[in-house]
């Protein structure tokens, strides 16, 4: 059975059906998803049995380098798994056991609900994220994600002149901040905020892109209170259900986003119940995000 790619949305993100991804992929298989992500943004592979690490690992690394582990919150009761590539999305401490409602990690995590893209707050943001579900919980926790260049499409030419040249400062502390969450002053200085483009060009398909995030707190040379008005209405421009995929998971499924052109959250379930056990990998952006950008 020859690779195909099946739309699940009008505006993008796309199935991929008659390809293993627990095997070596071919050329030519590799090439095909490479194409797909460029163009759809947002593939789903629905395995029916989770990848294991090392299948997980090995398909992330066909299309690049891992990106290096960052500084990472941790449960009261220890790191659950033991690869330092995968980060570890669930509401499980070691052995299984629901995190408690207090535990730093879960708090910390329930900032993945606001939209985000994944290491706006890195000096280089991630390509793609690889999302793997081995355990769902019953009902809820879908996971959402947004087409950003829909949403630069769709803007009207004025506050496209207006935004097309703005830098923002990005940084977790802005984003969990925002829900109270309170840092240590390491944690502070290892979150110092970056600067990104507020527009940048994909490299695979050309296309313009807002370049929107909860962690992106600041528009250089704007007074705060006008910066923050102004990215909530291009946040809530760019996540209008028009282009809004809602994934709906089973366990074995493979999401895999582009965070070059997308936001992405996720939506709440009873963690306090029922264990949702979803491990990522993430691969390497580029080092150069600002692009210049010619008239459009």
């Amino acid at each position: 059975m020859a690779i195909s790619f099946s739309p699940v949305h009008p505006v993008f993100a796309a199935e991929c059906q008659g390809v293993d991804i627990s095997r070596p992929l071919s050329a030519e298989d590799r090439r095909a998803i490479e194409q797909a992500m460029d163009q759809y943004g947002v593939l789903v592979f629905r395995q029916g049995t989770p990848l294991t690490t090392e299948q997980q690992l090995a398909f992330t690394t066909s299309f690049g380098p891992i990106e290096p582990p960052y500084t990472q919150i941790r449960s009261v009761e220890g790191t659950r798994l033991d690869n330092p590539a995968l980060s570890d999305i669930s509401n499980l401490a070691p052995g299984g056991k629901i995190m408690a409602r207090d535990d730093r990690k879960r708090l910390f995590g329930l900032g993945n609900m606001l939209w985000h893209s994944d290491s706006s707050y890195k000096e280089t943001p991630a390509k793609w994220s690889l999302l793997s579900a081995h355990v769902i919980p019953p009902e809820g926790a879908d996971t959402e994600i947004a087409d950003m260049r829909a949403g630069w499409d769709m803007l009207d030419a004025r506050t496209k002149a207006q935004v097309r040249d703005l830098v923002c400062e990005h940084s977790r502390i802005f984003s969990k901040g925002a829900l109270g969450f309170g840092f240590t002053e390491q944690e502070l200085r290892d979150f110092a905020p970056v600067r990104q483009p507020l527009v940048r060009r994909h490299p695979g398909s050309g296309r313009l892109s807002l370049f929107l995030s909860s962690h992106n707190g600041r528009i250089v040379g704007m007074p705060v209170p006008e910066a923050m008005m102004l990215l909530r209405e291009l946040t809530e421009h760019a996540t209008q259900r028009a282009f809004v995929y809602s994934h709906k998971w089973r366990v074995g499924d493979l999401l895999v986003w582009d965070n070059r052109c997308t936001m992405h959250r996720a939506r709440p379930f009873d963690d306090a119940a029922y264990p949702r056990d979803m491990r990522r990998t993430t691969l390497a952006g580029e080092a150069a995000v600002a692009v210049a950008l010619a008239a459009e």
